[in-house]
């Protein structure tokens, strides 16, 4: 599946940006899990169970760092969306 289709269906985004940076703007939705906490807040993505994952941030880079640190603690169907603005344009 290509991610445009993952981010159409009933995806859940997760934004890993800092609080400051997801106060000025965010996916309608989103939730925030900074980068810096993800390791002792990933009990929150197991919870959603099978929804895919979409990680997003302000370049892509912190979104990447994300997925590869939870597919690597065996979370499946974590994507990283890139950017803030690459994510909204799929949506579209």
């Amino acid at each position: 599946m290509r991610l445009k289709e993952i981010v159409n269906a009933d995806a859940l985004f997760v934004d890993v940006r800092t609080k400051e940076e997801f106060a000025i703007g965010h996916l309608d939705g989103a939730i925030n899990i900074p980068l810096g906490e993800i390791a002792h807040r990933k009990q929150e993505i197991k919870e959603l169970g099978n929804i895919p994952v979409i990680c997003y941030c302000r370049s892509g880079n912190r979104s990447g760092s994300a997925v590869a640190y939870l597919q690597k603690e065996g979370y499946t169907g974590v994507y990283n969306g890139g950017s803030l603005e690459e994510v909204r344009k799929l949506k579209k």
